[in-house]
């Protein structure tokens, strides 16, 4: 008794779980399940960090607008009175040295360069947020549709299970009754693979369901093996009469569209910057410091030990090869790029509308159909069971109308979720999803 009280202890302290047991199924929402998958999906995760980077390259840009200290420290050995005879035009004086000091500049003009530069960065970054924007509706499309198949998945599940049980109950009927000599063998043959087809359908129904929770767990950026139970949600308004509407509404709200038109007006921006390399550039520098060592004694005369100076520097370009000339042409062709870019992505936006509304539109419609279908189904199978219990009928009659309920439940079941699924995509693809 004292060990089996220790056991008993230990499993609840444990909450009764034990090695090998199933864990609970993980109670979902389809808020919830969009809240994990932007706060963990590795897409979104690599589209915010981009974003972020992308804030870097305005600093960087920008830091020509500020002046640049730099620090110096020169040691140096020479034969004195000597001079350099070669190389460039310059022929400097030899001697034993060791200096420190500082150099400053600041650029005073570069004709409009650094203000386009930066101009463009900035477009850069709001197009990177774009991105970043865009990607969270592609998470968030793909979770809604994973979700809605997952709860298609179970649905069918309890579809194919409650078709079991009724066919078990059939045969077990028809079985008791040719037992009796009341039904031939050919009835409990029917009902019999009736049966088993109701039985294969609960495996594939169930493999459908693991597949699902599988895609459901990717969507939410997890590696860790779940299943699910999932809330169920309400069915979503009609979709609006006319699609033109909505084509007008995603042209103003797809991120993606917004990314590339910023895209594309940075690299107008960019292509204005590089037409300002061919401008002259002013520049301000200055240096200062001390040696305190100096050859003084194999000189002809007295350095002092303390130096500052201070200059204006204009840099006129004359002739480079064509370089900013290709450059410049270079950027003018990405900027047209750019152009076609946003136009092609503009038409594949009302494209990808009007086709989802078409895909909503009949979805929608299929409700009331495939409705009509089971309450019709249903009934026949009333009808089918009455006449075959009055000896009316052949068993092929029953087992068929028992196969069209459960035709019909399955395309119901369906229906429901693929409106919401269709539906989902439809609001992706006007930038509505939040």
């Amino acid at each position: 008794m004292r060990y089996l009280s220790v056991t008993l202890l230990l499993v609840l302290s444990t909450g009764g779980c034990l090695p090998g047991q199933p864990a609970a199924p993980l109670k979902l929402s389809l808020p919830e399940a969009e809240a994990l998958a932007l706060k963990n999906h590795p897409h979104v995760l690599a589209a915010q960090n981009a974003a972020s980077a992308m804030t870097q390259r305005v600093a960087q840009a920008r830091a020509a607008y500020y002046p640049v200290l730099e620090g110096d420290v020169t040691g140096s050995q020479g034969n004195p009175r000597a001079r350099i005879g070669a190389g460039l035009l310059t022929d400097p004086s030899l001697f034993d040295r060791f200096g420190q000091g500082i150099t400053l500049s600041q650029l005073i003009t570069d004709s409009g360069r650094t203000p386009n530069l930066v101009a463009s960065s900035r477009l850069e970054a709001g197009a990177a947020e774009r991105t970043y924007q865009a990607a969270q509706y592609d998470v968030l499309v793909g979770v809604d549709q994973a979700y809605f198949e997952t709860l298609r998945s179970q649905g069918l599940v309890k579809v194919a299970q409650e078709t079991v049980a009724t066919r078990q109950l059939l045969v077990d009927q028809v079985t008791a009754l040719f037992n009796n000599k009341l039904r031939s063998e050919l009835d409990v043959s029917f009902v019999e693979v009736n049966l088993s087809q109701a039985k294969l359908l609960l495996l594939q129904a169930e493999d459908q369901v693991q597949k699902a929770y599988a895609e459901l767990t990717r969507t939410l950026g997890s590696q860790q093996a779940t299943t699910y139970q999932l809330a169920d949600q309400p069915l979503p308004p009609s979709p609006p009469p006319n699609p033109e509407d909505l084509v007008a509404q995603a042209l103003s709200n797809r991120p993606e569209l917004a990314g590339l038109q910023m895209s594309r007006d940075a690299a107008y921006r960019f292509e204005r910057a590089e037409k300002d390399l061919a401008y002259p550039t002013a520049s301000l520098v200055g240096v200062g410091g001390y040696m305190p060592y100096i050859d003084q004694i194999t000189l002809p005369r007295v350095i002092p030990s303390e130096y500052e100076g201070v200059a204006v520097n204009v840099q006129i370009p004359i002739l480079n090869g064509g370089l900013f000339k290709a450059r410049r042409q270079e950027a003018h062709f990405r900027a047209l790029e750019a152009d076609q870019r946003l136009r092609n992505e503009a038409e594949a936006i009302a494209r990808d509308v009007r086709s989802a509304w078409a895909g909503a539109t009949v979805a929608y419609q299929r409700l009331d159909v495939t409705a009509q279908l089971l309450r019709q189904a249903a009934l026949a199978q009333d009808l089918a069971q009455g006449r075959y219990n009055l000896g009316l009928s052949s068993i092929v009659e029953l087992t068929q109308a028992q196969l069209n309920v459960t035709t019909a439940e399955i395309e119901n079941l369906s229906a429901k979720y693929e409106y919401q699924s269709q539906y989902a995509g439809l609001q992706y693809t006007l930038g509505a999803l939040r």
